[in-house]
């Protein structure tokens, strides 16, 4: 048996109201929960969460305390044919585009920053091996 997807993941920031602007307002993820310990977010059928590291590796939470430092990671799935629309949102959005990987599998992939420093992606389906469709 395994699980059939990830439904929650977790990044971590300290600046809680930059990072809600940032993946609302440059992503336009949902927001579906705001706070002092966590902006969450809606993304399809999964959610992204944004947790202060400093208060979410407090003990005596009702969940294990969790946390870390440095950058993390995140990639959203992307259409190769929106990647030009998703540039120029970026650029709109004052955004700088770190880097673009073409891969061998096909597709290419367009990596930024958000406020926190952690490593975004818009990656396109066919990396991995996959193949789904949206």
């Amino acid at each position: 048996m395994q699980p059939s997807r990830i439904f929650e993941t977790v990044l971590y920031a300290e600046d809680l109201a930059a990072a809600e602007r940032f993946y609302h307002e440059a992503l336009g993820l949902e927001v579906i929960e705001r706070g002092n310990l966590a902006a969450v977010f809606r993304c399809d059928g999964g959610v992204l969460l944004i947790f202060d590291p400093r208060k979410s590796a407090a003990p005596g939470r009702d969940v294990p305390a969790h946390g870390t430092s440095g950058a993390g990671h995140v990639a959203f799935a992307a259409k190769p044919e929106d990647l030009e629309a998703w540039r120029k949102q970026l650029r709109q959005a004052g955004i700088s585009i770190e880097r673009e990987v073409d891969w061998p599998e096909g597709g290419r992939s367009i990596y930024f920053r958000d406020p926190a420093g952690n490593v975004v992606e818009l990656a396109p389906p066919t990396i991995w091996g996959g193949g789904w469709k949206f």
